[in-house]
């Protein structure tokens, strides 16, 4: 009886230190998502990068980027413009419009340049974005490529496609693409092309990982009560009867 106790206390113990270390590991990740996000937002305080030379050429300094505000002078090549579908913008279902811009080095930047609503008569169906011949300046933010989505069956590229991966776009287009976008954040200059660009500030998931602490202290707390009402509480009352 008495080797039962022991056994029942050192696995509530056991229990308990592990579900709280659970919950400290999962604050600790909370609060390293919490001071990366305070780096992007110093980030979108920086001067803006105005030059081809400043623009990141590599992954690693892309990362170094994310979040930077940015002018970029460049032709559109409007040719290879792409319509990523199932992009929903303030709760209603569309498409983010890429085009890649030329820039003078002769290497490109993908720009994600807005979002389109569907036209659900006709799902194939879009309507093309005004897009000039000449040079233009473009404001923005510098972001990842866009996001993955689910696919159901192997992408088969074209003007509509779920998703966008970089490498595959260089090779399908034959341009030096930077390993980055550039999220457009205004207008063209003197035109209007009809794109929306409420772009989502990027979410790290501290709330997550928050949650998931508290529910791993919760446990902890559980298994030391329950311990506490039936190993100590509960035979103490028998013992009174």
């Amino acid at each position: 009886m008495r080797q039962r106790a022991w056994l029942v206390a050192l696995a509530t113990v056991a229990g308990a230190v592990l579900t709280a270390r659970l919950g400290l590991w999962q604050l600790d990740r909370a609060a390293q998502k919490s001071a990366l996000q305070a780096q992007l937002e110093a980030r979108g305080h920086l001067p803006p990068i105005d030059s081809v030379a400043a623009l990141a050429a590599t992954a690693e300094a892309a990362q170094a980027q994310h979040q930077r505000q940015a002018r970029l002078a460049g032709r559109w090549s409007a040719a290879h413009t792409v319509y990523l579908d199932n992009r929903p913008m303030n709760g209603h279902a569309g498409f983010y419009v890429l085009t890649p811009l030329l820039l003078g080095d002769g290497s490109a930047v993908l720009v994600q340049r807005g979002w389109m609503a569907r036209d659900f008569q006709d799902r194939g169906r879009v309507v093309p974005v005004p897009t000039p011949d000449g040079e233009v300046l473009v404001h923005g933010r510098i972001a990842p490529p866009p996001a993955r989505l689910y696919e159901f069956a192997a992408d088969e590229g074209g003007r509509i496609r779920q998703n966008l991966d970089l490498d595959g776009f260089t090779r399908e287009t034959g341009l030096a693409l930077r390993p980055l976008s550039l999220l457009q954040t205004e207008a063209p200059a003197g035109a209007d092309d009809g794109l929306q660009r409420d772009w989502p500030a990027p979410a790290l998931g501290m709330a997550k990982n928050q949650a998931y602490a508290a529910q791993w202290f919760a446990l902890s707390a559980l298994m030391v009560a329950l311990y506490v009402w039936y190993q100590v509480v509960q035979p103490r009352r028998r013992a009174r009867n």
